[in-house]
């Protein structure tokens, strides 16, 4: 297929020319001591961050002993990688109790360390700030994030009077946040909506974090809906869920490896995976070492490949039911 065949049918609507110009500053810096990391800019913040960033959900869980996930946390960090990915809400903090562990003797200065709230008044917003700041054994956070922005009226309640963003603006003034963003994995158009409340408060989000994945180009697409949108605005994009958790890999479509570099074609200042051993670590390192910017007919042989399965979206539980929605599982979370 040749490049105006694929710009005639590959469904991301970033395009190949666009995203080779996005894609072609971000992979300047590679450093051979850090096994072939790849580190790319956030946006309009400036800052350095790795392509690839270790997600805070897994490392948490019950079946990792605390002592091995915070040597796993390390290691991920002495081999290159400088964001961290973390939740108020993950294990119920257990993740953020681990983390804060991981970063003591140094290792806090050598990381961005980001992490989440789910309030959605101000009340609530502060307190889960206050106490992620406390599991994670630091004064501040580089970037703290809304998350789970995936109902309609979430853009309303967080920057209403008395709103969740009164508090992160407090917060930021106070030093405890460095930057400001919002996540979300149901539908591009509450992540549009999201956007359109920041521009009528004069508000700049520093980052939007979404699903950035082989599937995600056929349905509900935050590829095509999103991305472009974010790029324009010099918003910093936080891709999550290159495999769906484990979903999207059971389609038997693309492997691993195949999936990372996919995701790290995009123009993402970052690709979030969850790591909970070192076989996956190793993997994603992998990944960063072995990248190079995809051709199109690369690109269009994975999107061929993903359309017949992903068109209805059922390896994108995320997107399609509340498997993945912590906050309807436990609303009180809200505030």
């Amino acid at each position: 297929m040749d490049r105006r065949d694929f710009l005639k049918t590959a469904t991301t609507a970033v395009g190949v020319a666009a995203t080779e110009q996005l894609l072609t500053p971000m992979l300047r810096a590679k450093t051979p001591e850090t096994e072939g990391m790849i580190y790319r800019t956030l946006g309009r913040t400036g800052e350095r961050v790795s392509a690839i960033g270790l997600g805070g959900y897994h490392i948490g869980k019950e079946s990792i002993p605390e002592q091995e996930s915070v040597q796993l946390i390390r290691s991920a960090i002495d081999r290159g990688i400088t964001f961290m990915d973390n939740c108020w809400d993950y294990n119920d903090g257990v993740s953020e109790v681990r983390m804060g562990k991981a970063l003591q003797d140094g290792y806090r200065n050598k990381v961005f360390l980001m992490t989440k709230i789910d309030g959605r008044t101000k009340a609530s917003a502060a307190q889960q700030i206050d106490e992620s700041l406390q599991r994670l054994q630091t004064d501040h956070v580089d970037l703290m994030q809304f998350h789970e922005v995936i109902r309609l009226e979430d853009p309303d309640r967080i920057f209403a009077e008395g709103g969740a963003m009164e508090a992160m603006l407090e917060a930021k003034k106070a030093g405890k946040v460095r930057y400001i963003g919002f996540t979300g994995h149901k539908d591009p158009y509450v992540h549009l909506r999201m956007l359109d409340h920041a521009r009528k408060h004069d508000f700049h989000f520093d980052t939007v974090q979404m699903p950035l994945n082989v599937m995600d180009a056929h349905f509900r697409s935050f590829t095509r809906e999103v991305l472009p949108v974010l790029t324009r605005e010099g918003i910093g994009v936080l891709g999550m869920k290159c495999f769906g958790d484990h979903f999207i890999l059971d389609s038997n479509t693309v492997k691993p490896i195949e999936a990372l570099h996919y995701c790290l074609n995009l123009p993402v200042s970052v690709q979030i995976t969850g790591i909970d051993n070192r076989q996956i670590l190793d993997q994603a390192l992998e990944a960063a070492r072995t990248f190079k910017p995809l051709s199109s007919a690369e690109v269009a042989s994975i999107l061929e490949r993903t359309k017949p399965v992903a068109q209805e979206g059922k390896f994108e539980l995320y997107k399609t039911s509340p498997h993945f929605d912590g906050t309807a599982h436990k609303p009180e979370m809200l505030g």
